[in-house]
């Protein structure tokens, strides 16, 4: 095993971790001792699923939220510099994107140390390979703005984008927050303007459609509480 940075990809929900994770990545979890993570406690568990007999009181782990300070997160990389591989764990899907691990991975790279990215589930690549738009270029905004009529402001120019450069968008909602979104999602855009909501990737409850903007309003799904990603793309 190689002395690196390995960003290992979590589930995206409460899915068996042999359907979306490669055995190989439990063979390098592991070896690693020393874990950067978002939430220690979630960290924990999904370590554990990953596999049960692990000495979990064993283990090192440092929080990074956005509270870390630069001088903290150049502290993490410490056991890397000194021999000993270095895990990142974000709280779902891949470390780095959409994902504060993406300023360590920075240090990182500044410092000429080596870094591994491990295979796992990614929620903006499984929405667009789902959508039935443009994966040769598309644009992930994160949230959108809360005050309303920025936000308002912001679905047309992404709208305007996707007719003028033939470019995917997607953003994410806070999940109690989905149902408003789509509402205004709705009301700006234009009829034939094509939406793609996908709720829950990789679940058994997994929900990816896609329609007109025109064709959703009498169809929008019950989305309370669930981790969703919307693209919208220019229509036909």
């Amino acid at each position: 095993m190689d002395t690196a940075l390995y960003l290992i990809p979590v589930t995206l929900g409460d899915t068996p971790i042999d359907s979306v994770l490669p055995p190989y990545n439990r063979e390098i979890i592991v070896q690693i001792k020393h874990f950067i993570v978002e939430e220690v406690r979630t960290a924990r568990r999904f370590l554990k699923k990953v596999e049960p007999t692990i000495d979990i009181d064993s283990l090192t782990f440092y929080p990074l939220n956005k509270h870390t300070s630069s001088d903290a997160l150049s502290g993490y990389l410490r056991p890397l510099m000194e021999g000993s591989p270095v895990g990142i764990i974000s709280e779902a899907g891949c470390p780095a994107i959409a994902d504060p691990g993406a300023d360590v991975v920075a240090i990182a790279q500044r410092r000429g140390l080596k870094v591994v990215p491990l295979v796992g589930p990614s929620s903006i690549l499984l929405s667009v390979m789902a959508s039935g738009f443009n994966g040769q270029s598309f644009a992930f905004h994160g949230y959108l703005p809360i005050e309303a009529t920025e936000r308002a402001k912001m679905i047309r120019l992404l709208e305007q984008r996707s007719y003028a450069e033939n470019q995917t968008q997607l953003f994410i909602e806070t999940p109690y927050r989905n149902r408003k979104l789509v509402d205004e999602i709705l009301q700006v855009c234009r009829p034939q303007t094509r939406l793609c909501i996908a709720a829950n990737l990789t679940c058994q409850d997994a929900y990816i459609r896609t329609m007109s903007v025109k064709e959703w309003r009498n169809h929008v799904p019950d989305l309370t509480k669930k981790p969703c990603i919307f693209l919208i793309y220019k229509g036909k």
